[in-house]
């Protein structure tokens, strides 16, 4: 891969190391939300119904661009961290890559699980008790190409007979997404396929890939929104044509018993932790610690790797 790949930002990152990001840093407030929205009733009533329907939701405008622009600092900085050590930028197919950080490593991330948007989304999908148990991003650079259609994880037989959501990723995209920047594409609705054939319980044989094309939602996300969908949902990043990278947040929740925080490893210092608002602690799937230790990624997708 060539050095132009690699750039997610056309100025140098900022000399500030995730590892060692203080507690003021991670929680300051100086690129706020666009307004304190609330969502009503029926616009959360609304997001339910097309989660359990589509297996996507999103609210656009959620925050300022400029928020946004901040998030693509902090992942600037954690990129060019995580590929100078073994395990930091997981491949998930030529030229993309995905990486895991700690809270304190996004300057955002207070006021993203604080949005209240997000909150009344997770309490009524996921139940009151809901966790916060991943934070990472991808980003599909120049020349990434078609991913197999996927799901993240396989089905709980019992929940698709239930009918019941326990998982949902939330997305930020950190440029405004164009059609030839490989925007990701989502299948509504497949998040109910039992699955028990898909290879991996998670990848669908390539004689159904036509089906799931046709079903297929291309989405251009502009800096500040915020999507959420079922992680069982049927999905692909596309083939990147352009020169630019297409870098995006990615929020794991689940619900109490979903088994995926034992994937991630969530790590937060003590000073930090006692600085974090009692509604994010009390969401925060972590490991209280001394000094934050680099992250080797265990949730790896090798099907994406290899294309099945």
């Amino acid at each position: 891969m060539n050095a132009s790949r690699e750039r997610v930002l056309s100025a140098p990152p900022r000399r500030r190391s995730p590892l060692n990001a203080s507690a003021n840093a991670a929680t300051d407030l100086d690129c706020p939300l666009r307004a304190p929205v609330v969502a009503g009733k029926t616009d959360l009533d609304r997001a339910v119904e097309s989660l359990y329907q589509d297996g996507v939701t999103g609210l656009k405008g959620a925050f300022n661009p400029a928020w946004a622009d901040r998030m693509r600092e902090d992942i600037e900085v954690a990129y060019a961290e995580a590929k100078t050590r073994p395990g930091g930028a997981v491949g998930r197919g030529p030229n993309r890559y995905y990486v895991e950080i700690h809270p304190q490593a996004f300057r955002g991330f207070v006021e993203l699980v604080s949005h209240p948007w997000l909150i009344e989304v997770c309490k009524a999908v996921l139940g009151p008790d809901y966790q916060v148990v991943e934070v990472g991003f991808d980003i599909p650079f120049a020349g990434a190409m078609d991913q197999p259609w996927h799901r993240d994880f396989p089905a709980p037989q019992e929940l698709l007979r239930k009918r019941r959501i326990n998982s949902l990723a939330f997305n930020l995209t950190a440029v405004d997404t164009e059609a030839d920047m490989g925007p990701f594409e989502i299948a509504p609705g497949t998040h109910w396929e039992p699955g028990l054939e898909f290879k991996h319980g998670m990848f669908p044989a390539e004689c159904e890939w036509p089906r799931y094309a046709s079903l297929g939602q291309k989405k251009l996300p502009k800096r500040g929104d915020l999507s959420a969908r079922s992680a069982l949902t049927i999905h692909r990043g596309t083939a990147n044509h352009s020169q630019k990278s297409r870098p995006v947040l990615v929020l794991g929740v689940d619900a109490p018993g979903a088994g995926h925080a034992e994937l991630h490893d969530l790590q937060v210092t003590s000073d930090y932790y006692g600085g974090l608002p009692p509604l994010v602690r009390q969401h925060l799937h972590c490991r209280i610690v001394k000094k934050l230790e680099p992250i080797t990624q265990k949730h790896q997708i090798e099907g994406l790797v290899t294309g099945v």
